[in-house]
């Protein structure tokens, strides 16, 4: 935790500033006893220590392709990669289960960077966002699909006998002669309606979002009250943009990881919580990310294009 930051950090970040001071020599009186402080202050604390400690070591002997051994692994390297591997096992741990759910349940799915347009039995189109999984549930008299994770655009061909309804994190939003977006996003759900209208049921209440309208909702909780948004930009995916007006790194790096492999991890939660505008290519995610950490006055250490640490 920073003096000018009452923002705990995780306790493996901390971790890690622990072990490479201790790396670079003999702490003062006053770093001993505060780091003796922090371990007693959690027994999460001291388990993360462990961790990294044990980490370091076997980092120690790290050496990138195409380099030589070096005879010791300078403290800036070893801070960055022990970063870097911890957000790796942390997010392939889930990322790994996540994604296998969704695939094992769907009908129509698409991989990392991948989009995909659907056309439906009843002539319905759907156009599937990178990283993205619907599964279909069609009987006689109902037209019911649930969206497993990510992003998708229906444009639903009308049919008032035969209602289209599609389920996501608890709720339902049902079409009412129209074309929509909807995007499971961490632990909500948003919906903007591109033409007509649709009526989102969650948390036992139902609510009638229009056209030009955005609305949200998490699971057994009411949408929010729908509200004008920018269409173009909400679904600029459908064209291979992404466009951003003022949203946090973290939001816009997680919109980057479906387009792209691998992993970018910020070394301090105050980098993440930068903010971001622009407009970028989502044929070129690399580049998006070089063209932010520009823009943002940042550095990236990359253990390669897969795994990337951004600091200052």
């Amino acid at each position: 935790m920073s003096a000018d930051d009452d923002t705990p950090e995780n306790p493996h970040d901390a971790a890690i500033d622990w072990v490479v001071r201790m790396k670079e020599g003999t702490l003062s009186r006053k770093e001993q006893a505060a780091f003796e402080a922090w371990l007693a202050a959690d027994p999460a604390h001291a388990a993360a220590y462990d961790d990294i400690e044990q980490l370091s070591a076997d980092l120690s002997g790290l050496c990138l392709p195409g380099e030589a051994k070096p005879a010791r692994v300078s403290s800036r390297k070893l801070h960055l990669t022990a970063a870097a591997a911890i957000a790796a096992t942390a997010a392939l741990v889930a990322l790994t289960f996540g994604d296998l759910s969704a695939f094992l349940l769907s009908d129509y799915d698409t991989g990392t960077g991948e989009t995909r347009q659907l056309i439906l039995e009843d002539g319905s189109r759907v156009e599937l966002n990178a990283k993205s999984a619907i599964a279909l549930h069609f009987t006689p008299t109902q037209r019911r699909l649930s969206l497993l994770r990510g992003e998708a655009w229906f444009d639903v061909t009308p049919n008032p006998a035969r209602p289209f309804a599609v389920e996501a994190m608890g709720g339902t939003v049902t079409a009412l002669g129209t074309s929509f977006d909807i995007a499971v996003e961490r632990d909500e759900t948003r919906v903007t309606v591109t033409l007509h209208r649709v009526a989102v049921a969650s948390g036992g209440q139902e609510t009638i979002v229009a056209e030009g309208q955005q609305s949200t909702f998490a699971r057994g909780i009411p949408a929010r009250a729908p509200a004008p948004d920018d269409v173009a930009q909400l679904t600029a995916w459908r064209r291979g943009k992404l466009i951003v007006a003022d949203e946090p790194l973290s939001d816009v790096l997680t919109t980057l990881g479906r387009y792209r492999h691998g992993l970018v991890y910020c070394l301090r939660p105050a980098i993440c919580a930068r903010r971001v505008s622009g407009v970028f290519s989502m044929d070129n995610p690399l580049q998006a990310l070089s063209e932010i950490e520009t823009s943002l006055g940042l550095s990236a250490f990359r253990l390669s294009n897969y795994l990337i640490v951004l600091h200052e």
